[in-house]
């Protein structure tokens, strides 16, 4: 069955800011689909077309113009070939993985109870550091020995945290209320993140779309001296194409605040879980599915960005990372970078892809990150605050 997706264009985006500033959500927003996909999750193939522009032109067939009878001999056309992965990108067409997991789905409570192990909230305070507010937002531990998954508009502020050119303290929280157990460091952002936004850091009102809003943390110590857990509870991230199709259901994690005041977001900030659909499905222009549309639920708020969206497998296939305006959750959309997405960009970015970032010693990836790459991308960060 064939159904319209949605192109993504660039948009304007919305930050909630109250006592605690709250991380950027920003908005989406494309034509609307023609058609929807009814299928549910099943072992059939469903085709999908990524729409980019509406047609606009007709054609009109006179008398003249209609050829005569064919023979029914002739009339007989050998069926075309298949269409090669080529065409079908060319065609931004994609299709539903068939019996993507070997056992069956799990039920949502399990799910929750996964998601909510894994989730964390990622605080950073600024000490009376000019130009930048507090702020609050999620993340996803994705590997036992503390590796976070979040946005790149999170982890800006963990980059400002190491110079001593700041006075922006960050920590890794957990539980119900949240509470801070650790410190953290930088793994992998995308370098071409921070050179496109570092400008934009003092701003209450970023913009973006997601494209390239994904980094790595590493948890590094505990925040009372503590030995670390030998491991971290971990969702198991799945970068799979189309592992996440239209009207799947899911179930988002995160630590949303925008709501709150500024002290109950520091020290009564609680998580939240949702379930929803996925209700679109939108690509950056690589023809392939870059972004899934949840809708307005719960999680469509300031403190979810880098919060978890998990496919009814307990598999996680996206990270929050921005949502439309709107004066309630219920008025707005929002929007998940996939993780297919994410792998495939840290391929282009850096060469290698998640699981090779996640292989080996991390602690000497981090520090080679933070030797080698970092202070160019905190120079920018602190030029961007300086040019205000």
């Amino acid at each position: 069955m064939l159904i319209l997706i949605q192109r993504l264009l660039p948009l304007v985006g919305a930050i909630g800011v109250t006592v605690l500033v709250l991380f950027l959500l920003a908005s989406l927003t494309a034509p609307e689909s023609s058609a929807r996909n009814s299928g549910t999750l099943s072992s059939t193939v469903e085709i999908v077309e990524l729409e980019t522009e509406p047609a606009t032109t007709t054609a009109v067939i006179t008398e003249a113009e209609v050829a005569p009878p064919i023979p029914e001999e002739k009339a007989v056309k050998p069926a075309p070939p298949p269409p090669t992965e080529e065409e079908k990108i060319q065609k931004n067409e994609v299709a539903r993985i068939q019996d993507p997991y070997p056992f069956p789905p799990f039920s949502f409570e399990e799910i929750n109870t996964d998601a909510r192990a894994a989730l964390v909230n990622l605080l950073c305070i600024t000490n009376g550091q000019a130009n930048l507010l507090p702020t609050t937002a999620s993340g996803v531990f994705i590997d036992s020995r503390g590796v976070i998954l979040t946005n790149a508009h999170v982890a800006q502020y963990f980059l400002l945290s190491e110079s001593k050119r700041t006075n922006l303290e960050c920590v890794v929280r957990q539980g119900a209320p949240a509470k801070a157990l650790w410190k953290a460091e930088v793994l992998y952002v995308p370098p071409i993140w921070i050179e496109e936004h570092a400008k934009s850091i003092t701003e209450e009102r970023q913009t973006g779309t997601g494209e390239h809003d994904y980094a790595l943390l590493r948890i590094k110590s505990a925040l009372d001296g503590t030995p670390l857990p030998s491991t971290f509870p971990a969702l198991t991230p799945d970068t799979r194409e189309n592992i996440a199709f239209l009207d799947d259901p899911m179930l988002t994690a995160s630590y949303p605040a925008e709501f709150l005041s500024g002290g109950n977001a520091q020290f009564s900030l609680f998580p939240v879980s949702a379930l929803t659909t996925v209700r679109e499905l939108l690509t950056f222009g690589s023809g392939k599915v870059d972004i899934i549309s949840l809708g307005g639920i719960a999680a469509a708020q300031s403190g979810s960005s880098g919060g978890a969206t998990v496919n009814a497998w307990s598999r996680l296939v996206g990270i929050i990372t921005t949502t439309s305006e709107g004066k309630t959750t219920a008025e707005r959309d929002l929007r998940a970078v996939t993780l297919s997405y994410i792998d495939r960009d840290i391929g282009i970015q850096s060469g290698s892809n998640l699981s090779d970032l996640l292989s080996g010693d991390i602690a000497q990836k981090a520090s080679d990150f933070n030797l080698n790459t970092a202070p160019n991308l905190v120079q920018l960060l602190l030029d961007g605050i300086a040019a205000h």
